[in-house]
C-alpha cells in the first residue's frame, strides 16, 4: 500500500477502504500525515490492526479547522457509514447538550438526549467545557438547578448563586427575562454580555479585586468560547450542500460537502475543463442525478433559471446562498483548503518559501543538515533532501565527523557541508536549490563559508529550535516569517526528518560501541 503524496500534516479525519471502495475503518488524527503513516510503519499493531492494514487499497481524508472538528466529524462519519472496523456505535451516547427545561420557572441541566420539552444547546464534545459553560451561564444569570422548588431553598440560593425563585426573590417575569438572556448567550449571541463583562472586569481590577476579575476573566472566555460555533456540529432542520472549487491551468478542480443536519457526513471531488459557465453546467448535471438539498451553499451567485431547475428537481424550494461571514462562510474556506492540500498542497508551500526566502526560483530540491553528539563523543552528521515538497531517502546521507572534536556544532557543520558539497561539485552533480541548517546564526555562518570556501553560490538558511527562528546570510535578524505559517511549517519538517536522521545514526554508532 503506497501512501497519497499529498496527504497533508492537517487536523482532519481519514478513512481507509478496500478494493471495492468499501469504509473499513474512520479516524481522526492531529497530523493526518503522521497518523496514517504510522500504520504503515509500525510493526507491532494488534491483530486487528494488523488486519485492517491488509484490507486498505485506498486512502481518502478531510481536512479541518482543528481537533475538535475532526472528533466531531469522524462520530459523524462513523454513525453515518458504520465501518466494519470501528466500535459499534449504534448505542453510544452522543455529546451532551445544555438543557433549558420547558417548566414555570426553567431549571438549567445537562442531557444525554433531546427528549424531554424545552431548549437544547450544544452538542459539547469537552465534558470540562460544558460544565464550565454551565457553571457560568447559572452563576451568570442566577438560574436553578435543582430538580425540586423547595420553600426552604437550596445551598445556591444561601450562597447567592442562584436568583432564587423557590424563596420569591425574583418575579416569573424577572427570570423569564433572564432565561431569554441565558438562551441568547447559549446560541451564541453573546457580544453585550461579554462587554459587560469585560467593563466590569476592568473595575474590579482598577479597584485592586484580582480575584473577582479573574473569575471574570474566566467567565468571558467561556461565553467567547461558547460563542464560536463549531462549524462541523451546527444543528439545522435541513441538509446543505457546501461547493467551491479552483481554477488553474484551464482545469476546475470542484469539491463538494454533503452537510446532513448540519453535520458534514461526505465529501466529493470532480476534476473538468475550464468553460464559461462551468459552475452552472456542473450543477445541472450533477443535480439532475442526485436530489438537491434543501439548501445549496455556493462560493459565487447563479442564475435564477439554474435555481429555480434545482427547486424543480427537488419539488420544493432550494434556498441557494453566498455567504460572505460566519460558520457557512469558515465552511466555504474549509472546502477550499481541502482542494488546495488534495491538489496543490506542495505547490502552494513551494510557492510561499520562495516568497518568504525572496527567492528567483521554486526551491525544488532542498537539503538540510543536523548535528548529533552525546556530550561531545560519537559526533555525527545527517543530511536529508526534499524534493518538490516531499522527502527523497535515496539522497538521505551520514556523516561521521572527522576532523572536529568535543562540542563544536558550527565546526561540525561546517565539515560535512564541505564534504558534501565538494564531492557534487567535483563530480559535476546537480546542486540544490536550497541548503538548510538546524541551527542560528553561528551554525548559518559555518556552512555559508564553507559553500563560499567551495566556490559555490546555493542559498542557504539557519532554523533555530522554538521559536522557529529564520536566518539568513547577511542579516543579523531572523525573517518575519511566523512559525504557524505554510513556508515555516514545511522548514519545520524538513528540519525534524534532519533530526531524526542523525538521531537514528547517532543511536546505531553508541550500540555498536557497547555490542561489539
Amino acid at each position: 500500500m503506497n501512501l497519497p503524496a499529498s496527504l497533508p500534516g492537517a487536523p482532519g479525519c481519514y478513512l481507509f477502504r478496500d478494493l471495492e471502495g468499501t469504509i473499513l475503518y474512520v479516524g481522526k488524527a492531529k497530523d493526518l500525515k503522521k497518523r496514517v503513516s504510522s500504520y504503515f510503519q509500525k510493526r507491532d499493531h494488534d491483530p486487528k490492526t494488523r488486519r485492517l492494514v491488509s484490507l486498505v487499497a485506498d486512502i481518502d481524508y478531510i481536512v479541518t479547522g482543528n481537533e475538535v472538528e475532526a472528533l466531531i466529524l469522524e462520530n459523524s462519519l462513523i454513525k453515518t457509514h458504520q465501518p466494519r472496523f470501528n466500535i459499534d456505535l449504534k448505542d453510544a451516547k452522543q455529546y451532551a447538550y445544555i438543557h433549558l427545561t420547558d417548566e414555570e420557572f426553567p431549571r438549567i441541566c445537562i442531557a444525554r438526549r433531546m427528549t424531554g420539552k424545552g431548549s437544547y444547546f450544544g452538542p459539547f464534545t469537552s465534558a470540562a467545557e460544558r460544565d464550565h459553560v454551565l457553571s457560568v451561564v447559572k452563576k451568570t444569570f442566577g438560574l436553578r438547578s435543582c430538580r425540586k422548588l423547595t420553600r426552604r431553598g437550596c445551598l445556591r440560593a444561601s450562597l447567592g448563586t442562584c436568583s432564587a425563585p423557590c424563596r420569591a426573590m425574583v418575579s416569573r417575569e424577572e427570570y423569564e427575562h433572564l432565561v431569554h438572556r441565558a438562551a441568547l448567550v447559549l446560541k451564541g449571541n453573546t457580544p453585550e454580555i461579554i462587554r459587560t463583562l469585560k467593563s466590569e472586569m476592568d473595575r474590579m481590577s482598577d479597584a485592586h479585586e484580582y480575584e473577582r476579575a479573574l473569575l471574570l476573566r474566566d467567565q468571558v472566555q467561556a461565553l467567547e468560547h461558547l460563542s464560536r460555533r463549531q462549524d462541523m456540529a451546527r444543528k439545522r432542520d435541513t441538509d446543505e450542500d457546501i461547493i467551491n472549487f479552483l481554477v488553474h491551468d484551464g482545469r476546475v478542480y470542484l469539491m463538494l460537502f454533503n452537510i446532513h443536519q448540519g453535520t458534514l457526513v461526505n465529501k466529493k471531488e470532480f476534476i473538468f475543463d475550464e468553460g464559461e459557465e462551468f459552475l452552472e453546467e456542473f450543477l445541472v448535471q450533477h443535480y439532475s442525478e442526485h436530489t438537491p438539498p434543501g439548501e445549496l451553499i455556493l462560493p459565487v451567485e447563479i442564475g435564477v433559471d439554474i435555481q429555480e431547475f434545482l427547486s424543480l428537481q427537488k419539488g420544493r424550494k432550494v434556498s441557494v446562498g453566498v455567504p460572505r461571514i460566519g460558520a457557512r462562510r469558515r465552511l466555504l474556506s474549509l472546502v477550499r483548503t481541502n482542494i488546495e492540500i488534495a491538489h496543490f498542497g506542495d505547490q502552494i508551500r513551494l510557492e510561499e518559501l520562495r516568497e518568504k526566502l525572496a527567492m528567483d526560483d521554486l526551491p525544488h530540491v532542498i537539503e538540510c543538515f543536523d548535528i548529533s553528539h552525546l556530550a561531545g563523543t560519537e559526533v555525527v552528521g545527517s543530511m536529508v533532501q526534499f524534493r518538490d515538497g516531499h522527502p527523497d531517502k535515496r539522497n538521505y546521507r551520514r556523516f561521521r565527523i572527522r576532523t572536529v572534536e568535543g562540542i563544536d556544532d558550527p565546526g561540525a557543520i561546517a565539515e560535512v557541508v564541505n564534504r558534501r558539497y565538494r564531492r557534487l561539485r567535483d563530480e559535476a552533480n546537480a546542486l540544490p536549490d536550497l541548503v538548510m541548517v538546524d541551527g542560528g546564526r553561528t551554525q548559518l555562518q559555518a556552512a555559508h563559508s564553507a559553500l563560499k570556501g567551495l566556490g559555490l553560490a546555493i542559498p542557504v538558511i539557519a532554523l533555530a529550535k522554538k521559536e522557529e527562528k529564520i536566518y539568513v546570510p547577511g542579516s543579523a535578524h531572523p525573517l518575519p516569517v511566523q512559525k504557524h505559517e505554510k513556508a515555516s511549517l514545511y522548514l519545520q519538517e524538513i528540519r525534524d526528518e534532519a533530526h531524526r536522521f542523525a538521531i537514528t545514526y547517532h543511536r546505531l554508532l553508541r550500540k555498536k560501541k557497547v555490542i561489539p
